[in-house]
């Protein structure tokens, strides 16, 4: 099966599921080949913000999200925390794109300090070091300054921060206007064409 391209999608603990759930859904519209990272935290998270309940064993997380989004064969292929062997964790075989969607602070701060104790935290690392494209999107309030010093060494070392922040000059008229905001810009930055936001000054 030919994809587009590859990249890393994760999905940690932080409250913004439809967030994660959006972006997947456009990334594999847009005929990506998607690697999906999640956190036992975003697992809980999910159930809480979206009542899904999404399968710990990788294989049938796998299975979940191909039928819930009817991608194509291989095309989302899920890993557990410690596979290792996974393409994700090494700079010769993983995306030269992740994104973090919805980044926890915890995850945040593993990152900014090369921390790599599970498969979420050492595919940022590589990216990193092999000079990619990192996106992380915190979704917290407010901010501490542990955080903010946090995303400010992330931002030095190449990473780019989007806060879970949408604006309103569209004017949402409903929550999905809103997560499709967000959504919209991190997929403007990840250089895929998409039509579920008009850009600045082409509002209708």
């Amino acid at each position: 099966m030919s994809f587009e391209k590859q990249i890393t999608l994760a999905i940690t603990g932080a409250s913004g599921a439809p967030y994660g759930l959006r972006l997947l859904e456009t990334l594999v519209a847009a005929n990506y080949q998607v690697y999906l990272l999640i956190s036992s935290a975003a697992r809980v998270v999910l159930a809480t913000e979206e009542n899904l309940q999404i399968p710990a064993n990788p294989q049938a997380c796998t299975a979940f999200f191909m039928e819930k989004y009817a991608a194509k064969a291989e095309q989302i292929k899920a890993f557990g925390k410690d596979e290792w062997f996974s393409p994700v964790a090494s700079g010769s075989a993983a995306p030269k794109q992740m994104i973090v969607c919805p980044c926890s602070t915890g995850t945040l701060s593993a990152i900014a300090t090369g921390k790599s104790d599970n498969l979420i935290e050492r595919g940022a690392d590589v990216v990193l070091k092999e000079r990619g494209q990192l996106i992380l999107v915190p979704r917290e309030m407010p901010l501490s300054t542990i955080h903010l010093e946090n995303m400010l060494k992330l931002s030095q070392v190449g990473a780019t921060i989007m806060p879970a922040a949408p604006g309103f000059y569209h004017q949402p008229k409903h929550i999905q206007d809103l997560v499709d905001f967000v959504v919209a810009r991190i997929l403007d930055h990840l250089g895929i064409d998409q039509k579920i936001m008009p850009k600045w000054g082409y509002q209708k």
